[in-house]
């Protein structure tokens, strides 16, 4: 049985995927998400699961590290993000003047925050925030987070699915050292890379020509400096297919040719809920 490593405390979004993922994995918190990939560079039995996109709130800022180590993604799971009001058993709302979390929590919850009066408070991460709450015993105080927050820390929900809109849903990467890909057959992939073009005049454009002449649709494309720079950029990439299907390999080959860097970061099977 391996572990997973996730960024943050027990109880966090991070927690919960990593259950759903796995229910039997030993799952280890790390205090930034650096250490998350280092410690699964070094072990081949661990795994790691790492929020990368929110639905609402746009990328979460792991790129660089997914740059810096290259640890193959095996997979991507959709986590929903409901998130609770929670406080120290029997609170009324009446008693809440200050609401503890992280600010993209606190962002998505805007509307109920406001409608209550509370004063918002920005922490590290949701969990911690519940921590907290509930180590200062002060009925005044609260926290938004998951109600697996509430199990670990012993809060009560004070009241449910408070964000401003429904269905918001984070994307988790699972990544590890060994390099692991599924057999190709009837089922939607998704191949991830990254690579960095040759410093040549529109070179994006003639680099993604292959893509179009191939019919290969690309589901993410995003650019990013390199560290210290401003004139290196590097490109994460998703597209539809296997990487042993002879349209991707033929788009592929002919970005290649424009590259200075490119890297398979992985090749897995989309998220059934890509299909919704």
């Amino acid at each position: 049985m391996g572990k997973i490593y996730f960024q943050g405390t027990f109880g966090a979004y991070s927690h919960l995927a990593a259950l759903s993922v796995d229910s039997k994995a030993e799952v280890v918190p790390c205090k930034t998400f650096d250490e998350c990939f280092s410690k699964a560079l070094k072990d081949s039995n661990s795994k790691i699961i790492i929020p990368e996109s929110n639905r609402i709130t746009g990328n979460i800022g792991i790129e660089y590290l997914i740059f810096k180590y290259r640890l193959n993604i095996y997979s991507e799971y959709f986590q929903k993000i409901e998130h609770n009001l929670l406080a120290l058993p029997g609170t009324k709302i009446s008693d809440i003047k200050d609401v503890y979390s992280h600010s993209q929590a606190l962002s998505q919850c805007s509307k109920f925050i406001k409608s209550n009066n509370l004063t918002e408070h920005v922490r590290a991460d949701t969990a911690g925030s519940a921590e907290m709450v509930s180590k200062s015993k002060d009925k005044k105080k609260s926290a938004i987070a998951s109600s697996l927050s509430a199990e670990t820390y012993g809060l009560e929900i004070i009241k449910k699915n408070i964000e401003n809109e429904k269905g918001n849903l984070t994307r988790f990467l699972i990544m590890g050292k060994d390099i692991y890909q599924p057999e190709f057959g009837n089922k939607n992939y998704i191949t991830s890379f990254l690579f960095k073009l040759k410093s040549k005049p529109a070179a994006l454009y003639q680099s993604l020509g292959g893509f179009a002449i191939n019919g290969v649709n690309l589901t993410k494309l995003q650019s990013y400096p390199e560290k210290n720079s401003f004139d290196s950029y590097f490109f994460l990439c998703d597209l539809d297919g296997h990487i042993e299907d002879s349209k991707v390999q033929r788009s592929l080959e002919s970005l290649e040719l424009h590259c200075m860097d490119f890297h398979v970061l992985g090749v897995f099977e989309a998220d059934k809920i890509r299909e919704k």
